[in-house]
This record gives structure tokens, sequence and C-alpha cells, in this order.
């Protein structure tokens, strides 16, 4: 008898949980990053996010409410190994252990995620993932995760969107660490999470559990007909939609010769052959899809970033185009074949300016139309054959979305920052009657 179909809402530790020195956590990179002056709009500190840590029963009552049966959550690592190796911090295990007992009791399935950007500060500061070791001790961290819930949980999350972290904390410098490093030395951080993923994929297969790897993917399309913008979104293509899973099912990199590399750095005998093959799934978390011109003179990259044209936007300025995900879904069972292991919408949702109007209301018929037609993709994509278990939307509750601070509001619940009172909106009831008309609850 085949599994039931994953319907749930996702979230990340960093985003939510708050309590940064409680029950001995250790610092994050993004607890470092947040105290940078400019680092985060208008200064928002993320030090209580949404008392996730205390609040963490009320939060499940509400997924309880919602009726998903299954929930995506991720694991902080400098709270269950504060300095990113060595001693594993058994308070911190113990607060997963909690949540996981209660979200099964509920009937949720619990699907964690492993590395949602919240490296220990203590591994940065001895070189990140610009240094090889940290894939090594991501492993260890796994190990010890894995021998504690591993009992109850099946399904693992290894890294969440390594394409956003490597881009916009090592290349760009907006996200945790901040840093601006040059093109080798990217690829070479890239090359270092994949082998944190494969060494992890390691540790939870053999103990008969299954691994998967987050992506985020975004279909490309040329600004115009000429060669010049084809190159530019073949090279877009390789860097934000194959880079991270061409080698997982393939064993080789993609062509990055639009970037100066010959090849990425750091790679050894036996590293690839790790990689391979590496993943029981594919989370695939999808918000919008990409245009993309030729360089103008001083890009520094082989691309230029173009506009969607006609789409409206979200309050991030994110075009809403959900046969984008569809399309995705398409092109990686085109590309990849036999080879493509089942697929998890992981992440999809959308932020808009809600408000509560005086009668307790939060009234988002935007986002009902996003969810909307994007499940409709979803299931259109099954319907062509795509292997497609799970939708999970972005998010539970609204959050500290990154560099954003508490600015987009993202959550199927309001939270109100100063109170934390939490409020459903209409998308929340939308979702809880989707889920019943789909699984007979």
């Amino acid at each position: 008898m085949s599994s039931p179909f994953l319907w749930g809402v996702a979230s990340s530790a960093f985003q939510i949980e708050g309590a940064l020195a409680e029950d001995g956590r250790g610092a994050s990179v993004w607890d470092t990053f947040a105290r940078r002056p400019g680092a985060i709009r208008d200064g928002h500190s993320p030090a209580a996010a949404c008392d996730h840590y205390r609040r963490w029963e009320e939060d499940v009552e509400l997924l309880d409410r919602l009726g998903v049966n299954a929930y995506r959550f991720s694991i902080a690592w400098p709270r269950v190994v504060p300095q990113g190796r060595g001693a594993v911090n058994g308070a911190g295990l113990d607060f997963y252990d909690r949540l996981v007992d209660a979200l099964l009791d509920r009937g949720v399935t619990p699907v964690p995620t492993l590395f949602h950007w919240d490296l220990p500060q203590a591994l940065e500061e001895g070189g990140g993932w610009t240094s090889r070791d940290t894939a090594h001790a991501f492993a260890e961290y796994a190990a010890a995760a894995a021998d504690r819930l591993g009992d109850r949980v099946g399904r693992w999350i290894t890294l969440n969107e390594p394409v956003v972290h490597m881009a916009y904390g090592h290349a760009f410098g907006v996200h945790a660490p901040g840093r601006t490093l040059d093109v080798p030395d990217v690829l070479g951080v890239a090359h270092h999470l994949l082998l944190a993923h494969g060494l992890a994929a390691r540790e939870l297969r053999s103990r008969g559990l299954e691994a998967l790897l987050t992506n985020n993917y975004s279909p490309v399309a040329p600004a115009t007909g000429s060669a010049a913008d084809a190159d530019a979104a073949d090279a877009y293509d390789a860097l934000h939609n194959r880079l991270f899973t061409d080698p997982v099912l393939t064993g080789a990199y993609p062509d990055l010769s639009a970037f100066g590399a010959k090849e990425v750095p750091g790679v050894r005998d036996g590293d690839m052959g790790l990689v391979r093959g590496s993943v029981d799934g594919i989370g695939v978390n999808y918000y919008n899809p990409s245009v993309v011109a030729a360089p103008g003179p001083g890009s520094g990259l082989p691309f230029d970033l173009g506009e969607v044209a006609g789409a409206p936007t979200t309050a991030f300025g994110w075009p809403v185009v959900p046969e984008g995900l569809g399309r995705t879904l398409d092109l990686l069972a085109e590309r990849y074949g036999d080879a493509l292991p089942p697929l998890y919408v992981t992440e999809n949702g959308a932020s808009y300016a809600d408000a509560v109007a005086p009668g307790g209301r939060v009234a988002d018929p935007e986002r009902i139309a996003y969810l909307e037609g994007h499940v409709g993709a979803v299931e259109a994509a099954r319907g062509r054959g795509v292997d497609v278990r799970g939708y999970f939307v972005w998010t539970l509750t609204d959050n500290f979305e990154w560099a954003e601070g508490y600015h987009q509001r993202f959550g199927l619940v309001y939270v109100d920052h100063a109170t934390q009172v939490r409020t459903p909106k209409d998308s929340f009831a939308w979702y809880r009657d989707l889920i019943a008309s789909r699984t007979g609850g």
C-alpha cells in the first residue's frame, strides 16, 4: 500500500524559535550577522522570533486544527551541538524529542531539516563552509540527531536551498555569514555543502532512514530570442537549478565555464561517488520563475535578471506564476528521467501585507488565490505522471524573514510580534478545507 500524499506546512528553526541562549544553545552565524548595523531591515532582532521554543505546544495545536498530516521543521545545529563539533547538548535534543512525540500523537509526520542556514558560529570562525572539515562536522551532527530521533522519524532533509545559502551568504553578502568571496571560493563552498549532504546521507541511510535534499528551483526563460540571452539563461540555469541537483543524480557538476570555472575546486577522489545517488527524494522549493538576459557592462556575472512581464506580484515583489511550478516539476522529470527520485514540494507560499481587522479576521484573498493556483499546478503535474508525493505551504506562522526582519508575512497564521498572539488567517481555513477535501478528513 502506497504512503498517503503529504499535505503540510514548513518552517525553520532560526525563523521561529527565538530563545537564542536557552538551555545551552550556542551562537549561529545568523545571531552574529543580525547584530551587524544595517544587516537586517530596520534593525529587527531575531531574539524572540515567534517564541516557538516556549510556545511550541500552541503551534502544534494549530497544526492539529489545520489538519495537516506532515510538518517540515528544521533542527537548530547550534542547539544540538553548540560548538558545531564535540559535545552534544542533550537539552537541545530534548526539545525536538518532545516536538516529534507531540506531532506523532496528532497523526502528523515529522519531516526535519538538518541545516536551514544556521551554522554554528564556532565553525564559521574555523572557516565555515570554505573548510572541508565543516562537512564532516555536519555528518557527526546528523548522526547525533538521527540516533536520538530516528526511531520515530524516517524521512530527513539534509540541506535547505544550498544555492541560496551559497550565493546570498558567500557571494553577495546579504545573508549570514555575510561573505563576498570570489567565484572559485564560492564554488568551493558549493562542493563542501554537497559533500556535507553526501556524508550525512550516508549516516542516515546506514540507520535505515531516508535522505532528501531540498533545492530552490526557478524555471528560466531568455528575455529575447537572441543567442546571447539564450547563453545567459543557460548559465543561470546551471547555477540555480543544476549545481546542487546534477551531482546527486548524475555524479557530475554542470558546465560552469560561463563563470570562468573549468572545474569545481576542492573535489577529491571518491567525493562524487559519495554524492551520486545519495537522495531518496528531492525537495522542491518554488516561488517564481526567472527571466534572464545577457549581462550588461560591468555586470560581473554571465547574466542579468529581468522582470516577468504581466504577472501580479507579492509583497516581496515576486511574480505570481503558478504554471512555473508545473514547469519546474516537468523539467526535473524530463531532465533526469529514471535517475529522478520522488519529488516533494517542500516550500511554496507568498508574502502579503496582512492586517487584523477590528473583528479579529485576517482576510488574505491574494494568498488563497496563490495557493489555489499552485496546488492546482502540482495536481496537474501528478496527472501528467510526475511522481510528486507532498506539498508544504511556507509557512505556518508569520516569522523572522531573514534580512527582511518581520516585514514579510508568509504565514497562514498572523503573529503579532509584540505580543506573540496568533490569529489564523482566512487562508488557514481555506487550506484546512482543501486538505479535508483531499483526504476525506
